[in-house]
């Protein structure tokens, strides 16, 4: 079943989440027992981070450098693949601009295809690290909007040279993100959802948030949405506070806001697990009230997270 036919059928409020490919080297044991800690509460599908290629600059130890381009979290693809034929739950792989060329989308789309995997997340993705604005790949892409595009002429059996395709597979169906707090690149939120409009109209079924921690600033981004048109499910994306560090860090690297209540309870923390505490029960309390309002799907952030998600969990579900 396609995303929007589990939300929509879920007799609940649906439960799902995000893992992050395992790095190089390190083997996906990791990555199956925090799956294995989150199965009790019955996911309706899992997504799969995709990261871009960086550069990786070699000390050459004579005081030059060598660039070299290494992709940090490879197996987005394979990672779907053993989690759908493991658990034989929905996944969602994440398809970027960032990084990629149309033709590299294109040979993603056809594994995924032979796969039978055909839920998609499709975002532009962030800049690369050296990049003081972002910029497409060559012969890539600069808006999610053109990939929506190509994804779309590949349903209909066209490839990005124009040729078709000789068999006809199931089409993928996929969702974008959107930004209760605005995206840090639109200048204000009604640009901002104007372009989700845009991403939704091009065929997106549903739009997940960008993670935040203050409800009013979700429910109010939702009503908006609707005064625009805006009509597919609009999917909250939760993270639990859970390090004294994140003060900081979250809004820097999320571009959102913490609230005052909850940034008073943590600045009484003595440490981290005081702090996970408090984040626990702030995320516990937030998801309650976006259950009481009822969101058709609540899903979690989980990379770092997966004890304080499951305690969450525990109370929620």
């Amino acid at each position: 079943m396609r995303v929007i036919d589990l939300i929509h059928s879920s007799e609940k409020t649906a439960f799902s989440f995000e893992i992050l490919p395992p790095l190089k080297g390190t083997g996906i044991d990791k990555l199956y027992r925090d799956i294995d800690e989150l199965l009790e509460f019955d996911p309706k599908y899992i997504n799969i981070t995709t990261h871009r290629s960086e550069y990786v600059y070699l000390d050459l130890g004579n005081g030059m450098f060598q660039r070299n381009r290494l992709r940090r979290r490879p197996g987005t693809v394979a990672v779907a693949a053993a989690i759908q034929n493991k658990y034989n739950v929905t996944v969602v792989p994440h398809i970027l601009c960032s990084g990629f060329s149309r033709e590299e989308t294109e040979y993603v789309l056809l594994d995924l295809q032979f796969l039978g995997i055909t839920d998609l997340l499709v975002l532009r993705g962030d800049k690369a690290k050296h990049e003081t604005s972002f910029k497409a790949d060559e012969n890539g892409y600069l808006h999610a909007l053109e990939l929506e595009e190509q994804i779309n002429n590949f349903n209909k059996g066209i490839f990005v040279d124009g040729s078709e395709m000789k068999v006809a597979a199931k089409p993928f169906s996929y969702g974008v993100a959107c930004y209760p707090e605005k995206h840090e690149e639109a200048p204000n939120i009604e640009t901002d959802i104007y372009w989700l409009k845009k991403k939704i109209e091009m065929g997106a079924e549903y739009a997940v948030t960008q993670l935040f921690f203050d409800n009013k600033k979700y429910f109010e981004f939702v009503e908006k949405a609707k005064a625009a048109g805006i009509n597919v499910p609009i999917i909250p994306g939760i993270k639990p506070f859970k390090r004294l560090p994140q003060l900081s860090v979250i809004p820097k690297t999320f571009k959102v806001d913490l609230p005052e209540d909850l940034t008073k309870e943590l600045l009484r923390c003595k440490n981290d697990a005081d702090a996970q505490q408090v984040g626990t029960e702030w995320c516990t309390a937030q998801c309650q009230e976006l259950m009481a309002h009822g969101v058709p799907s609540i899903h979690f952030y989980s990379i770092g997270a997966i004890d304080s998600i499951k305690e969450v969990a525990k109370a929620i579900y």
